[in-house]
């Protein structure tokens, strides 16, 4: 057995480890409290992620949802389609047999209108009549080709609604030359105007006041006006919400959306570039859009609902998640759940160049039949 002796520490020993002592108890503390804290801030985080995560998984499931079901019998091609062409059509660059090939492309679909790039036009409302020298050429030789088909000028520019650059619709001057813009057009022989200035923020008065000068210069010429629109808010006032965090609204009202419906002959959804990570939620969020549309638009306007004829990756835009089979059964579902018979409907497809032969192929199998 071994046994231990015991002695009794210096003085000078005895202090050094009280000091120890008391310092350790300090750190303790102050570990504990800075524990204590952490775990508190781990909680508020925690919280935090799950009331942004929580309530967007429910909106994704709901969209899933919308894009289950079948589409009612007969939701197909209204024969009011149209189609977005790019600017080489009016600058020089196609030629007849380019022309040839588009009108074999658009043989027994449902094409009725072109919108054809012939801007863009100047911040201040003008447009130089150098900007599209083929206009006349092309619109003689898609009306020789295809007998019924209409081209609109397809005008736009940036507004300067979030950057200090662009047009200014607040400005009466650039909205009478805006006017006088779509006369110029109008007096080359276009069928119409297709307008599509962006960003354009709902509720906007001076986009209606130009609306409305737009259309007594049309319909005093038996014209066509139509107009890209912005997607429908998914939540109500969501476009407001999304400014204030993002500076860039996005949506427009459904009120707004139908103010601009009942001034127009067509209305072009943009149903793309929607943020949606699915085919699933993606067809989804297009049947709600399509609904939310038909709930607004008069009988008398062509409502016709964007596809994505092109590919992209971006933030917004998954090429893998907007596809044209998804956006068409999107339509579709929309159409039958909200106003299946309704004879002044479409989709308009964006944009010529960029599409694929799998883009065609989906939309004249999915939707033409």
């Amino acid at each position: 057995m071994h046994t231990t002796e015991h002695t009794e520490p210096r003085p000078d020993e005895a202090s050094e480890g009280n000091e120890h002592e008391v310092t350790g108890s300090a750190d303790g503390g102050v570990q504990v409290q800075r524990s204590r804290r952490f775990r508190r801030v781990r909680r508020i985080a925690l919280c935090l992620f799950l009331a942004l995560l929580l309530p967007l998984l429910t909106a994704e499931t709901i969209l899933y949802i919308n894009h289950t079901g079948d589409p009612a019998h007969g939701t197909h091609t209204r024969n009011r389609d149209a189609l977005w062409l790019g600017h080489a059509w009016v600058d020089g660059r196609k030629k007849d047999a380019d022309v040839t090939a588009l009108a074999r492309r658009l043989q027994g679909t449902g094409i009725r209108d072109l919108y054809v790039h012939s801007g863009p036009l100047e911040h201040d409302g003008t447009l130089p009549k150098s900007v599209y020298p083929r206009a006349r050429w092309f619109i003689d030789a898609v009306h020789e080709k295809l007998p019924g088909v209409r081209v609109q000028a397809f005008l736009g520019d940036v507004l300067a609604t979030e950057s200090p650059d662009g047009m200014r619709l607040e400005n009466a001057d650039t909205r009478a030359a805006v006017v006088r813009s779509a006369r110029q057009v109008l007096d080359t022989g276009y069928d119409g105007i297709h307008l599509d200035l962006e960003p354009l923020h709902s509720g906007d008065r001076n986009y209606l006041t130009l609306l409305d000068s737009l259309r007594r210069e049309t319909r005093s010429r038996d014209a066509q006006l139509s107009v890209a629109a912005h997607q429908i808010d998914p939540l109500p006032a969501f476009h407001t919400v999304w400014g204030r965090v993002t500076g860039h609204p996005k949506w427009w009202s459904q009120e707004f959306f139908g103010q601009v419906a009942r001034r127009v002959d067509q209305i072009a959804v943009m149903s793309y570039d929607t943020m949606q990570p699915l085919e699933s939620t993606y067809g989804g969020y297009v049947a709600q859009q399509t609904s939310l549309a038909l709930e607004v638009t008069p009988p008398s306007t062509d409502l016709l609902m964007g596809l994505p004829f092109f590919h992209e990756n971006r933030f917004g835009h998954w090429n893998h998640a907007e596809t044209v089979p998804a956006a068409v059964r999107g339509v579709r579902l929309g159409l039958s759940r909200t106003d299946a018979d309704r004879p002044r409907f479409g989709v308009a497809l964006y944009i010529d160049f960029a599409a694929t032969e799998a883009d065609w192929r989906a939309y004249k199998e999915d939707w033409v039949r």
